[in-house]
């Protein structure tokens, strides 16, 4: 069955949701039935760094809030961050424009390093204060987790994986996607928001049992339910 996460790597909801969302996935039985793909998001696609901004400063001129209320804010965000098991750290974190760590995502995703690569990118941006729009330190995330770094290059510095991030966020207008993250089940039941790990259990157990309703397990007649056969590496002969 298919989930597809819409989020953004700014979005700190979409760091806690991720774990919220795995601690219930594996939490049921059929988890290796579940094929998960993250999708691109950003909150803000005109924004780009500027030497000297901080988080704080970036929220309180784009909320218009008091730089007191931010931190407040903030803080309750943090304590979300430490209850799902993830260190946020608003004081030393730096706001970026994350269209290239999207590209970079779809890229490891043809690995089957997307998950790795999403959350290496999240601690990061949330944990480690780093610039997440500075090549630099793109390329260096990239090959942490086993990427070759000409690659991960190739896919920043071109637009080879930029249609497939524009795709993504085409489809979040399309489908109605307000905010993220958000998650859509079998492309039949959505979940919007950092849910608690319950809810997304609730969700994953109904989409899942219709899901396997309508793809029951195969069922083989025929003697022992095999004949000489050829593989992808093999023939029977």
């Amino acid at each position: 069955m298919l989930i597809e996460i819409w989020s953004d790597i700014m979005c700190p909801f979409c760091y806690i949701g991720k774990h919220h969302f795995e601690k219930a996935l594996h939490s049921v039985g059929f988890k290796d039935e579940i094929k998960v793909v993250y999708k691109s998001y950003q909150l803000d696609p005109t924004y780009h760094y500027v030497e000297g901004d901080t988080t704080y400063k970036y929220l309180s001129q784009s909320k218009g809030m008091p730089m007191e209320q931010v931190k407040e804010m903030t803080s309750q965000v943090e304590e979300m961050g430490r209850n799902a098991g993830v260190h946020i750290n608003f004081s030393s974190n730096i706001p970026a424009n994350t269209f290239k760590a999207h590209e970079l995502i779809h890229f490891a995703s043809t690995m089957g390093k997307g998950s790795e690569m999403k959350e290496r990118l999240f601690k990061a941006h949330f944990e480690e204060g780093l610039n997440i729009e500075n090549d630099s330190v793109l390329l260096n995330l990239a090959t942490e987790i086993g990427l070759q770094e000409n690659s991960a290059k190739e896919a920043i510095d071109s637009d080879k994986y930029a249609y497939e991030v524009k795709q993504d966020l085409a489809e979040a207008r399309q489908i109605g996607v307000r905010g993220v993250p958000f998650f859509l089940f079998n492309r039949k039941y959505a979940v919007s928001g950092a849910q608690p790990v319950d809810v997304f259990v609730e969700v994953l157990e109904k989409s899942f049992g219709e899901w396997k309703e309508s793809n029951p397990d195969i069922t083989f007649l025929g003697g022992n339910g095999s004949g000489p056969s050829c593989t992808d590496d093999k023939c029977d002969i």
